[in-house]
This record gives structure tokens, C-alpha cells and sequence, in this order.
């Protein structure tokens, strides 16, 4: 897994571990813009303005299969739609370093509809391969403003609107992506992919 740069200013030297697995807790501007002309995807910028990650989809919004890619463009993750109609669900796997591809799934994306919650109320499931660790998207539905929660209901990454220095709440395409401590970078990045799949953004 490819490390996560740049470091945000400010950490700790308590925080090389978390650094070193990139878990510290840092941010990122999510521009919901493929880099390509004519393509689709979204573009991940770091917290030193350069771009740190990008997606590229050259087939339609809402593609059956993307790659999440270094800046460099090397594959880290395949996302792929593995099923139709109203029991979709996507499923992800990580690239190897020699440009294979570990055939076990990393982690799969389901929507599920919460009863007694009132109308259109849903969440999206992320169920991670071993383990039987599970997260919730919630809110993803509204496209530029939702969180992602882990077993235990506490926020591990959070995604909404960009504000400027001065205030200013950027479009809808421009969104910040806040990574709590403790938390994959990769992992998160990779579901805001999924979700701007979801909602054929990407």
C-alpha cells in the first residue's frame, strides 16, 4: 500500500506509527472532476495543493468498473459494480506492487433501507473481506455531505462541501474529505469513489 503524502503540518512525533500505516488524521479536497478531457472521474488533492490521487472512468457516468490511481497512475484499487437494478452492490480489490491484483475482495458496498426511519431513509454497508469488520455510509444519498461510521457508531471520515480560507462554500463538485486518527486513508478514499459511483458522479 502505497504511503499517503503529504503529511498535514502539526502532527506529533508520537504520530510516526500512525504516519508510517497512513492512519494519522488528515484532510483532503475531493474535486469531483476527471483530470482527462471528455473522461470521468474525480480528482484527490493533497494538503499541499498537489494532486495525490485521481480516478479516471473513459466509459459512461456510473462505469461497471474504475481504477482508483496514485498520482503517478499506478492502480492501487479495482472497483467494480457487481450486480443490477435495485440489489446493486460494488465490490473492491487492491492492485499489487507488480501490477497484479490479490483476487480476494478488500471490501464490498450494499444499500440497505433502515426501518422506522421515515421515507428514503438508507444507508450504505461496507462489509471488509476477513474479519467481519462493517461500516456504515450514512447520508450518502445526499451526495455532498455524509459520514462514514465504524461497528461502533463513532465517526471515522467525514465528507461535505469545501469552504474557502474567507468562508466561502465552494459547488457541490468540490468537497473535502476529514480523516479522523486511527483511520485507512486508502480505505476512506476509496468509498468516496464508490459513493461518487453510486450516485453517477463519477
Amino acid at each position: 500500500m502505497a504511503k499517503i503524502k503529504p503529511w498535514p503540518a502539526g502532527l506529533s512525533p508520537d504520530d510516526d506509527s500512525e504516519r508510517e500505516r497512513g492512519q494519522a488524521a488528515a484532510s483532503y479536497t475531493v474535486w469531483m472532476k476527471s483530470l482527462v478531457f471528455n473522461g470521468n472521474g474525480c480528482t484527490v488533492y493533497g494538503a499541499d495543493g498537489r494532486v495525490a490521487y485521481r480516478v479516471d472512468n473513459y466509459g459512461c457516468r456510473g462505469g461497471r468498473e474504475v481504477f482508483f490511481m496514485d498520482r503517478a497512475g499506478s492502480s492501487l484499487v479495482r472497483i467494480q459494480r457487481k450486480s443490477f437494478c435495485m440489489f446493486r452492490r460494488w465490490e473492491a480489490c487492491r492492485c499489487l506492487d507488480d501490477d497484479g491484483e490479490d483476487a480476494r475482495p478488500w471490501f464490498r458496498v450494499h444499500k440497505t433501507w433502515k426501518h422506522g426511519c421515515g421515507a428514503g431513509a438508507a444507508a450504505d454497508v461496507v462489509t471488509m473481506h476477513g474479519g467481519g469488520r462493517t461500516y456504515e455510509i450514512e447520508g450518502s444519498s445526499r451526495k455532498s455531505d455524509y459520514r462514514i461510521r465504524g461497528a461502533d457508531g463513532a465517526i471515522m471520515a467525514a465528507v461535505g462541501r469545501k469552504r474557502t480560507a474567507s468562508g466561502v462554500v465552494l459547488g457541490d463538485d468540490v468537497l473535502t474529505l476529514t480523516v479522523g486518527s486511527g483511520t485507512d486513508h486508502l480505505l476512506a478514499l476509496s468509498l468516496v469513489v464508490v459513493c461518487g459511483i453510486m450516485n453517477r458522479r463519477l
